[in-house]
């Protein structure tokens, strides 16, 4: 079996692992691993932007008091204190690595607006700011001698005492982690790459529901891989549901951003009414929780199939020059959105759980960080406040890299790792059968653990969701392993986290809404949602 050994070992290709590599680079050698082209993720797909203080009206403490308030009472006030006051630095970096970032007639930021936000501060690049920071991030990672990166690969599991040919863990001891085994799709050939640090940053596991706005990608693999190896995750319960995604149906729930409510565009009904003052004081402009819920609760009372998107009352050029790609999108769907409103439905959209780790990126496994959509760091709570997820990326992989660049020092050799076994023959006849549960998945998540959830449903979920998972663990330890396999393992586990956290969270709060529980309950339930493999543990 080959084996490839650095100084660190980069799971995702997206802002967070990029910008990671970029600074672990002039610490040692870099492997970065991505599963599909390296251009391919999260990153690349976001529209709106990324939240920082620029404007003079603005303040820290406005967006520290911003994103606290879309958190619901969940957020780690030191994490997002981190956030904001580090926000303007990394913006910097970025426009020192190549981000040409959208200006104004005086050369200042073109700062714009979304949902629940005081002040304008969202600095971006038209409707491609992800689209941009991806390629600058690229065009520097290729540039510098000591990173490498691997396409078309895949993560199978982190490397850990489990792995060791001597496996005896004393009860109690810290799990370690040195590197994962990889599957390099293109040979079928699966490599141990060791690393001193190992870091995570798969991003999301917006797959995991049958409408979201992320790529085929996001199956929450770096969530899935952390709970079997044995750290603690935190708050899946809270998926956030972009409220406004393009309903077609050659769309592909292509995101509307919400920049263009910003903008001025309205929420309407089929009828042209406007609705969303009855749900918020901030009426379109309101946080993501509250626009989906309503919109989710306006469509089942009036039996519509979507909600409109109004911003025909803009100058048409403005609009055009402000959002080129989304106007060129839905013009190919014979939508003018100068001239006709969009019609738009709610779709999974980010997680703001995930894998526990401190405001150093550290996981509770030694030499594990994460950071970026696949962890959770406190910095969303239970509801992500627009246009902070990239910059949580930035924050928190600067962060990580001064710890990060410390800890490999510590680590002067690797334990006696076993070879990773790839006996098994490949039944097609049983993959047939075994591949439909990735729909089945994808259904019962939406069906019954969407924006709005009981405990019956929930109950249901679990039940269905433990034998699929039974089912593919059958099918997994007897074949050779595909990438379409160890998404679909990973999209069961990650399901049965956000079902499992949806169940222990009795109350309402942010983006989990249960008609069981109604009301938030600040009594019992300030606190986060932990899950450990074999362990019923929750709180804090």
């Amino acid at each position: 079996m080959k084996t490839i050994q650095n100084e660190f070992l980069i799971i995702g290709s997206g802002i967070a692992g990029l910008s990671f590599a970029l600074k672990a680079a002039e610490h040692g050698s870099v492997a970065i691993i991505t599963k599909k082209e390296k251009a391919e993720s999260n990153t690349n797909y976001a529209q709106g932007g990324i939240a920082a203080v620029f404007s003079p009206d603005d303040s820290i403490k406005y967006h520290l008091k911003d994103t606290l308030s879309a958190g619901a009472g969940l957020c780690h006030p030191e994490a997002v204190q981190l956030l904001v006051e580090q926000g303007p630095n990394r913006i910097k970096e970025l426009i020192d690595w190549g981000v040409e970032f959208s200006k104004s007639s005086d050369n200042s930021f073109d700062l714009g607006r979304e949902g629940g936000h005081s002040k304008n501060r969202i600095i971006h690049a038209k409707d491609y700011t992800g689209s941009a920071v991806e390629s600058a991030l690229l065009s520097a990672t290729k540039r510098h001698p000591n990173i490498r990166i691997y396409e078309n690969h895949s993560a199978i599991e982190l490397i850990t005492e489990h792995h060791l040919r001597q496996r005896s863990i004393p009860a109690g001891s810290l799990l370690h982690c040195w590197g994962a085994y990889v599957l390099n799709e293109e040979e079928r050939q699966i490599i141990t790459f060791l690393a001193k640090a190992t870091i995570l940053a798969t991003g999301g596991c917006g797959q995991v529901y049958y409408h979201t706005t992320n790529p085929r990608i996001a199956t929450g693999d770096g969530v899935a891989m952390s709970y079997r190896a044995g750290a603690v995750i935190a708050n899946m319960e809270f998926m956030q549901f972009h409220p406004t995604t393009l309903y077609h149906p050659q769309a592909e729930s292509f995101l509307i951003s919400e920049a263009v409510r910003g903008f001025g565009g309205i929420l309407r009904l089929g009828d042209g009414s406007s609705f969303m003052e009855k749900y918020h004081p901030m009426a379109s402009l309101a946080p993501r929780d509250i626009v989906a819920q309503a919109i989710d609760a306006e469509l089942k009372i009036r039996g519509e199939e979507c909600v409109y998107l109004d911003i025909t009352h803009i100058d048409s050029d403005a609009v055009k020059a402000r959002f080129p790609r989304i106007y060129e999108k839905c013009l190919s769907f014979n939508i003018d959105i100068t001239k006709h409103p969009i019609p738009v439905v709610p779709a999974a959209h980010y997680a703001c759980g995930g894998v526990q780790s401190d405001i150093k990126g550290r996981t509770s496994i030694i030499g594990l960080y994460a950071f970026g959509e696949v962890a959770h760091t406190g910095v969303h709570g239970a509801n992500r406040l627009a246009s902070n997820s990239l910059l949580e990326a930035l924050v928190f992989s600067h962060e990580a890299i001064c710890d990060a660049k410390n800890f490999v020092k510590t680590v002067t050799a690797f334990p006696d790792i076993a070879e990773w076994d790839d006996s098994g023959t490949f039944n097609h006849e049983e993959w047939i059968l075994i591949s439909h549960d990735k729909i089945e998945i994808q259904q019962l998540m939406w069906d019954y653990v969407g924006i709005v959830r009981s405990n019956l449903r929930l109950n249901r979920a679990l039940r269905r969701i433990k034998l699929i998972i039974n089912e593919i663990e059958r099918f997994y330890k007897k074949t050779k392993i595909t990438q379409g396999l160890l998404e679909l393992r990973n999209l069961a586990y990650v399901a049965m986290l956000i079902i499992e956290s949806a169940l222990r969270r009795k109350e309402s709060r942010g983006l989990h809404y249960t008609t069981d529980y109604p009301h938030r309950n600040d009594r019992y339930w300030l606190k986060d949602t932990i899950v450990v493999r074999n362990s019923q543990k929750t709180g804090e």
